[in-house]
């Protein structure tokens, strides 16, 4: 049997993480994943917090916040599915809150 290439914990963390969020429903687990997807200034406004099936529910400070990231959500979908593993995220729904950290 052939023996695959070792895989890094930058590769293997957010696909960890995307089976917690999932079992848990807890999508504050995909808090780094989200970050590094969103950047710091976004995530400073918006925080995962609920993963209800293939939909991540994201706390935003405001409607300006949840207006602009529903304009990126098939983007952010896209770059979420290429860390986390095809088809974890097919929806982001947003609520209104403080993000937790």
């Amino acid at each position: 049997m052939a023996r695959s290439e070792p895989k890094t914990l930058e590769h293997l963390l957010p696909r960890v993480l995307a089976r917690l969020a999932g079992e848990s429903g807890k999508g504050v687990a995909l808090a780094p994943v989200w970050a590094a997807v969103v950047g710091p200034h976004l995530a400073r406004h918006t925080t995962p917090q609920a993963l209800h099936g293939t939909t991540l529910v994201v706390a935003v400070t405001g409607a300006e916040w949840a207006r602009s990231l529903e304009a990126e959500s098939a983007s952010l979908c896209e770059r979420l599915n290429a860390r986390l593993g095809p088809g974890k995220v097919t929806a982001l729904s947003f609520a209104f809150g403080a993000p937790r950290r």
